[in-house]
């Protein structure tokens, strides 16, 4: 089974990103923070993280670039999962390794169909 970190400061959303991923047949993992993914991508790397923008101690942005400067670092697919609508800031974090861009709200529909474009379904 495929496993996807979930990356978000909101509890609400991490539960809500698990259950889809469930019905997706993923392995949820959660962080509350960049940091926290930081240190759970060294010690065991998903095959997806969903990852917020705007985070306590480390940031979405941060720890993507950090990431993909990790052994392994570029092997996840990462769909960043944010409010953040600004398309400077879009583009970003596409230049940074993200490969896909979900808005908040989001429901089962939207991430099963980014998580297809990206390969990581069917």
């Amino acid at each position: 089974m495929k496993t996807c970190l979930v990356v978000d400061n909101s509890k609400m959303i991490r539960r809500v990103a698990g259950r889809i991923l469930a019905d997706l047949k993923f392995n949820a993992e959660e962080a509350g923070n960049g940091q926290e993914a930081l240190s759970h991508c060294r010690a065991n790397m998903p095959d997806a993280i969903l990852l917020d923008w705007n985070m306590p101690v480390m940031d979405g942005l941060t720890f993507l670039k950090s990431l993909r400067l990790e052994p392994n670092g570029s092997q996840p697919v990462v769909l960043f999962c944010t409010a953040e609508r600004d398309i400077s800031k879009i583009a970003e974090a596409l230049d940074a390794g993200a490969d896909e861009y979900i808005m908040k709200p989001f429901d089962s529909d939207i991430v099963a169909s980014k998580f297809l474009q990206a390969g990581l379904l069917g």
